[in-house]
């Protein structure tokens, strides 16, 4: 495989700064803050640099529709993906493939359930691995799957306190017990 020419980019969000990693054939990586949230609520994210790759700014516009104008987000196109577990077949991928497709904004889904989805009903524990492993938090809403017991479960993204401000922000997570 050819090393990529990685591109950083880093924007601002009401979870703290988040950094995009990407290339010029598709994103690698979104990193989420994984320390204390910020209270600031960006109105707007800030444009892109010239020369930018297309994936990164694309991530940067789906990004800013997910905080600020969610019904936006399904005119805009996903940035194509290019880290490697996207790259060869596997459970990991028909999962997050499978989570992306199905399980939309406010809604949510368990591991046991997306394991059903994905073809392989017992593999609810291999599931939250595909969690652990999902490299682009938020575009690939690992935050939405719960435990069949409505428990939160981990998050790998950030920590419980990201995925309960995720939850919350998609109008899911009111009165839940976590």
């Amino acid at each position: 495989m050819d090393t990529c020419a990685l591109q950083y980019k880093t924007v601002d969000s009401p979870l703290g700064r988040i950094e995009l990693v990407g290339c010029g054939q598709g994103l690698h990586q979104i990193r989420l803050p994984c320390g204390k949230m910020t209270s600031a609520d960006p109105t707007e994210a800030p444009a892109a640099p010239e020369g930018t790759v297309e994936p990164l700014m694309q991530c940067v516009a789906w990004l800013d529709a997910y905080f600020h104008k969610p019904a936006a987000m399904e005119g805009l196109p996903l940035p194509a993906l290019h880290h490697p577990v996207f790259q060869q077949d596997s459970f990991t991928r028909r999962v997050l493939w499978k989570l992306l497709k199905v399980v939309k904004f406010g809604e949510m889904v368990s591991y046991q359930q997306l394991a059903a989805l994905a073809g392989n009903p017992k593999a609810a524990r291999a599931v939250g691995g595909a969690m652990r492993s999902n490299p682009v938090p938020i575009l690939i809403p690992c935050h939405r799957v719960i435990c069949s017991s409505g428990a939160l479960g981990n998050y790998s993204g950030g920590g419980r306190a990201v995925k309960q401000w995720l939850l919350a922000h998609e109008g899911i997570l009111a009165g839940r017990p976590g």
